[in-house]
């Protein structure tokens, strides 16, 4: 195994964690806990840190894998940032400014925006809903109605988990058009699933969350940078300093419950001894290491479905979009997003499409893609309609998040095993969020304070802060 640059962190008291999986969740929680002075070791088996929020090299470029984005109610994440000093590389927008653009509408009346004002909920997205111009006045007006009896559910009801979100927006009366231009625009990029395969428990924590909390709880934040010189280069710094053994290209082959209550953990060519031991690893990933006794149902792991977002990449020889962002309405195209300054292109314009809930497309071939994507961003954007096309490839994430399927709560668990000394992290365990960075960053934070909490540890008071502003 390759031992990165360790400095020395806060005083360890000998009791030792293995966390296995370097994502935000593995990540999170080797912090949290060196920062509780206990020694930490990470075990990851990609060449590199971050997990499914990743970048890489093409060429002259710094390609994410795909687009991500945060807001300003995600305060475990925004944790994160600030514990690697990352947060001025990853800005929120002062106030939340969504450009909707309707590709069926005529030039000159394609432009809708979705924003708030500075006022309290709900009226500070009152008169941004009383203009868009995407739904008429009736839809608007049902909108404001189903979005007050939204914030009055219970996200925390088991009952709303084995509900659609699709069949509670039809009995609300909501059009299918206001479901395009509204609930899905926001839901499909959140909870990647359209509202009839979403549960119901899962979008209200969404919407009653970012739209229906706090005024600026939707304002969106994203990396100015590659998101690699966030979750890998800057977190394994912070790592370093914290005193936590990063092992990279080094993959568990067992983990094994020990007579004394200490754990064994295999990898090629060593056995590491531990006290505790995190498993922040995808579901089924998690399912292979489990030992036999530590869950009732291991199999709820593997019901646990997945779902896929495309990322489509076009480079430009000229600049063809003016905004950071948009989305869209009447086209296949979701949301785009410039990365050219992120990417490091010095010349044309680099667009990152992000298409979620993508199974129709996932594995469909390049040619493809590049005849379907290629004349919509014309009929989108008019500057791209003379453009040369210098560049286009795509990222395929087939098992990006967790599926949000009624019932999907059920299947989720907690952080704590029925074996002694046993954890998991991820953002498929019972947070209460969607598949979100937000929700492998909480993961994280549930099984510090597990393992904290069994080896009698204090929680440090700077760890829990975001639990206030949440």
């Amino acid at each position: 195994m390759t031992h990165g640059t360790r400095s020395r962190g806060p005083a360890a008291d000998g009791r030792h964690t293995v966390v296995v999986g370097g994502g935000l969740a593995g990540v999170t929680t080797a912090l949290a806990l060196a920062d509780a002075g206990v020694r930490v070791t990470l075990l990851e088996g990609r060449p590199r840190l971050g997990g499914l929020a990743f970048s890489f090299r093409r060429g002259d470029l710094t390609v994410d894998n795909g687009q991500h984005v945060y807001l300003r109610c995600c305060t475990a994440y925004r944790w994160f940032l600030d514990r690697v000093e990352g947060a001025a590389l990853a800005p929120l927008q002062h106030r939340l400014d969504v450009p909707v653009l309707d590709a069926e509408r005529p030039a000159g009346r394609r432009l809708g925006r979705l924003r708030r004002d500075a006022l309290p909920v709900p009226l500070h997205l009152g008169r941004s809903l009383a203009t868009y111009p995407h739904l008429s006045l009736a839809e608007r007006a049902r909108v404001g109605r189903a979005a007050l009896a939204l914030k009055n559910l219970d996200p925390a009801d088991p009952a709303l988990d084995a509900q659609d979100f699709g069949s509670w927006l039809a009995a609300h009366g909501q059009s299918a058009r206001a479901v395009e231009a509204l609930w899905d625009l926001v839901g499909v990029a959140t909870l990647n699933a359209v509202a009839a395969d979403s549960s119901l428990a899962l979008a209200a924590m969404v919407f009653r969350t970012g739209l229906l909390s706090d005024p600026g709880a939707a304002d969106i934040g994203w990396a100015s940078v590659p998101l690699g010189d966030l979750h890998d280069g800057l977190a394994r710094k912070a790592l370093d300093s914290a005193g936590v053994r990063t092992e990279l290209r080094t993959r568990v082959t067992s983990v094994r419950a020990q007579p004394d209550g200490r754990w064994h953990v295999d990898v090629p060519g060593e056995t590491l001894h531990a006290d505790a031991v995190v498993l922040a690893v995808p579901q089924r990933e998690a399912h292979g290491l489990l030992p036999g006794g530590a869950l009732d149902d291991p199999g709820r792991l593997l019901r646990i479905g997945t779902a896929p977002i495309l990322n489509v990449h076009v480079v430009y020889d000229r600049t063809v979009l003016t905004r950071p962002f948009f989305t869209a309405l009447g086209s296949p195209v979701q949301w785009v997003f410039d990365r050219t300054e992120a990417s490091g292109l010095r010349e044309g314009q680099y667009l990152a499409v992000s298409q979620s809930a993508a199974q129709d497309e996932i594995d469909a071939p390049v040619a493809v893609l590049r005849e379907r994507y290629l004349p919509e961003l014309e009929r989108l954007l008019p500057r791209a309609r003379g453009a040369h096309v210098r560049d286009f490839f795509v990222t395929r994430a087939r098992t990006a998040t967790f599926a949000p399927t009624p019932g999907v709560g059920r299947l989720r668990p907690g952080a704590r095993t029925k074996a002694p000394g046993l954890y998991l992290a991820g953002a498929w365990t019972a947070t209460g969020w969607p598949a979100t960075m937000e929700s492998a960053v909480r993961s994280g934070v549930s099984a510090a304070d597990a393992v904290l909490g069994a080896l009698g540890r204090p929680r440090p008071q700077h760890l829990f802060a975001f639990e206030e502003a949440a």
